[in-house]
């Protein structure tokens, strides 16, 4: 890639990973309009590596806290059950959401891979999840915060989540339209989505790497760290900017922003 296509790309992913707007469907949008390769396999690495730094630093807290509480759960005498704070109950709450994705997506990798990239499959998923958002937005009851989260409830958002794996559908935007719906009030349905994220692109980037040192790369390391570099800086902004304006601007912006992409995909689709 040259250095504009690297620039371009880093920025993309880092504002579109945790954006409610699908980030297969805007890395998809350079190829078609100006024919620019596959950014390859090291390009990838990077990328993850930026966007997993970036929502570890933004929810730094939150995750040291879950973390010891949940290692602290295994710590001293009695049961699991009587050592349990909110803290580890959260951090089951994240593996028991994670589990749906990890089971589809080891179930059916193959028939995504082949079947699912297309254009036409993108657009669809982009424009249809874009009007559930929209919907799950404006019926939800927002009255419930991270403190009611159940079993039930983070399982629920878990299946809803495996549906990110068909590309368009934005894996941030889909969680939380499924804790709108809920009930799950804005702010504890993003922070939920976000926390999610984290074991996901940790097991994806560790894929992405296995598979990089089996194949090799001759990407140039000053391309690697600035792709890292750059992701984690637009995604890091992207966090803070978007939980700090969703109380006062809703879905709306980015359902209508997703509709309107999902008509250029379609365009693109049928030219």
């Amino acid at each position: 890639m040259d250095w504009f296509q690297l620039v371009a790309l880093s920025l993309i992913q880092g504002l579109t990973e945790f954006l409610p707007i699908s980030s297969s469907a805007h890395l998809i949008l350079p190829s078609q309009i100006l024919g620019w390769p596959d950014q390859g396999l090291a390009f990838d690495v990077a990328v993850h590596i930026g966007t997993l730094a970036a929502v570890m630093m933004a929810f730094r807290r939150e995750v040291v806290v879950i973390l010891g509480g949940w290692f602290g759960q295994f710590a001293g005498s009695g049961s699991l059950a009587s050592r349990q704070t909110d803290a580890s109950w959260l951090g089951w709450m994240v593996l028991l959401a994670t589990l749906p994705a990890v089971i589809v997506g080891g179930l059916f990798n193959d028939l995504i891979e082949t079947s699912l990239r297309s254009s036409l499959v993108i657009a669809l998923a982009t424009l249809g999840f874009g009007v559930l958002l929209w919907w799950a937005d404006a019926r939800g009851s927002r009255n419930r915060d991270l403190a009611s989260l159940t079993a039930k409830a983070a399982l629920i958002i878990g299946v809803y989540q495996a549906l990110a794996l068909i590309p368009g559908t934005s894996r941030s935007g889909i969680t939380i339209t499924a804790a709108l719906l809920l009930g799950f009030d804005r702010q504890s349905s993003a922070r939920f989505s976000f926390l999610l994220s984290i074991p996901l692109i940790i097991a994806a980037g560790a894929l992405k790497g296995l598979e990089l040192a089996e194949t090799g790369t001759d990407a140039a390391l000053h391309d690697v760290l600035l792709g890292i570099g750059l992701s984690f800086v637009a995604a890091l902004v992207c966090i803070k900017l978007f939980l700090a304006a969703l109380d006062r601007i809703g879905m709306w912006p980015f359902a209508v922003y997703r509709l309107v992409l999902g008509v250029v995909l379609l365009g693109l689709w049928l030219a």
